[in-house]
Order: structure tokens, then C-alpha cells, then sequence
């Protein structure tokens, strides 16, 4: 299967932009997850976290966001976050 493009932008910067395998977004009406070939929406986003998967099994990154908006297109998911910042484990 295609990669999914991905753009995560908050009102500072682009945060993130490239290819990904699965982003798993925490919508307002639950969470959802978006692949390559996903049929066109849109949806608001709860605080939460999303999920990154460069690749299938790979394990996340995780990026912690503070509401927002999601679009779905032919081009890919965009991300459009209140706040965003990476979460880091140790």
C-alpha cells in the first residue's frame, strides 16, 4: 500500500511533513485511524494524542495536541493543531 502524506501544523510552524504509514487522530467523536486511500473528511479534534506510524508494526511517535481540525483529502491528512508538542519518553 501507498504511504499517506502527512502535514501537522500549528499556529507557530510546520510541525511535521512526509510520508507515513498510519495516523491515529483523537476526533471529537472518537478516535480514528486515517491510511492511504482514505475516504475524504473532515472532523474537529479533542486534546489527546496522536499516533505516527512511519511504518506498519512500527511503534509510534506520539505527539500531544490541544484541539484542532482534521482534514482527509486525495492528498493526504492535514492536521491543523491549537498547540502541539512531541511527547518523550525516557
Amino acid at each position: 500500500m501507498a504511504d499517506l502524506h502527512f502535514e501537522l501544523v500549528s499556529p507557530e510552524k510546520l510541525i511535521r511533513s512526509g510520508s507515513v504509514h498510519m495516523v491515529v487522530v483523537p476526533g471529537s467523536e472518537g478516535d480514528f485511524g486515517v491510511l492511504a486511500g482514505h475516504a475524504p473528511m473532515m472532523s474537529t479534534i479533542r486534546p489527546g494524542e496522536i499516533a505516527i506510524y512511519a511504518t506498519a508494526g512500527a511503534t509510534p511517535e506520539r505527539v500531544r495536541i490541544e484541539g484542532g481540525f482534521a482534514e482527509v483529502n486525495e492528498k493526504g491528512l492535514t492536521i491543523l493543531a491549537e498547540k502541539a508538542e512531541p511527547i518523550t519518553t525516557h
